[in-house]
């Protein structure tokens, strides 16, 4: 699933190519990707809107609208969000597109998970999936403080919590794998076990990895691909998230691959504490 990383990549890109542009005409090619409002009632109040902004709220892609609408694109597993011209192929799984004045905006999808809103910017103040998300893990507002006293309230394993968008909003299995190696911790630690010192640091592991996420244009292992079609890079460097059987960058013993909640999880068992 995309994470903050290449969520925030395709905002930046979609920033300089789209924000000033109207929707002249929308095409709907799978209807279940429209959660709100109906599919008929989404190509009539698309139409004509012009891109003030494009924002994001953890995995969430925010467009704002004119007339006071708000365009909330969750990718899922297997989403991806293409700016393209309209004289490119149209390849299978693509669920919607929007027609600008200029080029198209795609919306492909080969698990058919991805999520589309439509809503008065005042109702999605009140969305479900927006209101309940944590902190954004780059800002101000997720302080230290803050970080270390939501580990210690919580008797479940560290990767759980990190995995929680309540607690911190963008984060996913890529990304917490890789703050947990960087800090030298075990997943599979009890939040509330660890020491003051070992949440700091952990703190400073989670902003660490997703800034050189960001650098690195997102993780391309799969499906992702960045708003202009290309993957990222980020997998070039990535310590231990699907590196299972490679050595592992400080100690050079074999990373492991084991099952932890359900999610596959990558660490140095020799490194991780």
């Amino acid at each position: 699933m995309p994470e903050l990383p290449e969520i925030e990549t395709i905002r930046r890109q979609l920033s300089e190519e789209i924000v000033g542009l109207t929707v002249i005409d929308a095409a709907i090619y799978l209807s279940k990707v429209i959660k709100e409002p109906s599919p008929g009632s989404f190509l009539r109040e698309i139409q004509g809107r012009r891109i003030s902004r494009v924002g994001r709220r953890g995995k969430y892609l925010l467009f704002d609208l004119s007339g006071g609408y708000l365009l909330v694109v969750h990718l899922r597993m297997t989403g991806q969000l293409v700016y393209e011209s309209e004289t490119a192929p149209q390849p299978r799984h693509t669920h919607l597109i929007l027609h600008l004045e200029r080029g198209r905006l795609r919306l492909t999808d080969l698990r058919q998970f991805g999520c589309v809103w439509l809503l008065p910017a005042e109702k999605s103040a009140r969305m479900a999936q927006l209101a309940k998300l944590g902190p954004e893990p780059l800002t101000a507002e997720f302080t230290e403080t803050y970080f270390v006293q939501r580990l210690k309230d919580s008797r479940r394993q560290v990767k759980q919590v990190l995995l929680d968008q309540e607690i911190v909003a963008g984060i996913g299995n890529i990304y917490a794998d890789e703050a947990l190696y960087l800090a030298g911790l075990h997943p599979g630690r009890r939040a509330d076990g660890l020491s003051a010192r070992e949440a700091k640091k952990l703190y400073r592991a989670v902003k660490e990895v997703l800034r050189e996420g960001i650098l690195h244009r997102g993780t391309s292992i799969q499906h992702y691909v960045d708003a202009v079609g290309r993957q990222g890079s980020h997998q070039d460097f990535l310590r231990v998230h699907y590196r299972a059987g490679q050595p592992c960058p400080r100690c050079g013993n074999p990373v492991v691959k084991v099952k932890l909640g359900g999610r596959g999880t990558y660490l140095c068992p020799a490194c991780q504490t």
